[in-house]
């Protein structure tokens, strides 16, 4: 297995078999807090080998400085099939978020773990944004 893409973004789609990603980030500036992030995306790209064919869980979880969920983790279940003469397929996965709360400045964290291990972690920091008079 391999992780193509993971991605935080301002919106990701699936269409004719393209992932589709649009504004890649990692930081939010907030002119005040707590701030409510109206929307934004996890894009996942991930390939498996022939050997890896079949039912793969996946979790996607967000969490604060401490460790503390922020929102519920969404977890499901993909399955893999792979064609007679191909070594390997991918599988693509939008989680939209609406409504991110975001309590306090600092780094958060969008963990993927895949079969119940974890492979990724992406940060996200929450800056301040200080205007200049």
């Amino acid at each position: 297995m391999q992780i193509e893409v993971f991605s935080l973004c301002d919106a990701a789609t699936v269409n004719a078999g393209k992932l589709n990603i649009l504004g890649a980030f990692d930081t939010i500036w907030a002119r005040k807090i707590p701030i409510v992030h109206p929307q934004c995306s996890v894009a996942l790209r991930i390939r498996f080998d022939r050997i890896e064919k079949g039912d793969h869980s996946i979790s996607v979880n967000f969490v604060d400085e401490d460790g503390k969920h922020i929102m519920p983790a969404a977890n499901g279940t993909i399955r893999i099939n792979i064609q007679n003469g191909q070594r390997s397929a991918s599988a693509h996965l939008v989680l939209n978020i609406q409504g991110l709360n975001l309590k306090r400045c600092g780094e958060y964290s969008v963990d993927l773990a895949i079969d119940g291990r974890r492979d990724l972690s992406l940060p996200l920091y929450v800056r301040e944004h200080k205007e200049r008079k």
